[in-house]
């Protein structure tokens, strides 16, 4: 092939093992090859390519710096990612939750805990665990069981509609998904504060299915404000999170079963968020040295 001025095209730059190559080292102006480079053999058609050959000059790069010109920098391919930069997580154990040992310092201190947060809707439970986890001086998630309830988009059962089978059936997968998010957490050293209104007198949705999915090492605590600071806080909410007026006595008047039950109970009517995540942190203090019967 030719241009038109007659003088012959070089080749195009091929494989590292092609014609071009081959050519190359014989052309009259090319110094030949390196020293202890050994022999490209030749290959026709119908000829596998062979094994790779060995020596100090391999690659685009060497072969262009044997001809006097810099070629690209050679790539190396990337190795395996280290567990350090991946984020490993490592699997539960499968065992259930055992009870924390009793911190040394005030409050929950450093201990590794698994919290259940009981309360009416307008407790303020969801407003609390945050700032409750988020104070802690060691890592702490917050897992809602409402939050993962509504991850259901299309078919979600609401229970404001009415509690029937498939709200029931959608509770207890939520319910599940939160157990297992939360010995998920503990297994890799992460604190975990679940939020639930659980009823004293419902044990298809009760502290029954709570145990069996955290353990036994899970602490339970009510929080249980005045009816009147519960009915103002439901106002003050928006979506199906606002619950009709007569729902949420109905809910509280429920929730004073626990009440003699031996769970610790926060009345918060006049605490606010700190105080209220303050007050909290001390009860589940009490609890690990002495855990409620439940």
């Amino acid at each position: 092939m030719q241009h038109a001025g007659g003088a012959p095209l070089p080749p195009p730059h091929g494989p590292g093992d092609g014609p071009w190559t081959r050519q190359a080292a014989q052309h009259p102006g090319h110094p030949g090859p390196m020293p202890g480079t050994p022999p490209i053999p030749p290959r026709g058609p119908g000829h596998p390519p062979g094994p790779a050959q060995p020596g100090p000059a391999q690659g685009p790069a060497a072969r262009g710096s044997a001809q006097g010109w810099a070629g690209p920098a050679p790539q190396h391919a990337p190795g395996p990612p280290s567990r350090e930069t991946t984020g490993h997580v490592q699997l539960p154990p499968g065992g259930p939750v055992p009870l924390p040992a009793p911190p040394a310092d005030p409050g929950t201190g450093t201990a590794t805990l698994a919290v259940l947060l009981i309360g009416p809707a307008g407790a303020g439970k969801t407003t609390v665990a945050k700032l409750w986890a988020g104070r802690r001086r060691v890592p702490t998630a917050h897992v809602s069981l409402d939050d993962v309830r509504e991850w259901v988009c299309s078919g979600f059962a609401d229970p404001q509609a009415g509690w029937n089978d498939h709200s029931e059936a959608q509770y207890r997968l939520a319910r599940r998904t939160c157990g297992f998010a939360a010995r998920n957490f503990l297994a890799n050293g992460i604190s975990c504060i679940l939020d639930d209104a659980v009823f004293p007198d419902r044990p298809v949705v009760g502290l029954g299915g709570w145990k069996r999915h955290v353990g036994p090492g899970l602490l339970p605590v009510v929080l249980l404000p005045g009816l009147e600071v519960v009915l103002e806080r439901n106002a003050a909410r928006s979506g199906n999170r606002r619950l009709s007026d007569e729902e949420v006595a109905r809910i509280h008047g429920r929730m004073a079963g626990w009440y003699g039950s031996g769970l610790p109970i926060i009345d918060n009517s006049a605490y606010d968020v700190e105080t209220t995540a303050r007050a909290l942190d001390d009860v589940l203090a009490r609890s690990i040295a002495s855990p409620p019967a439940w």
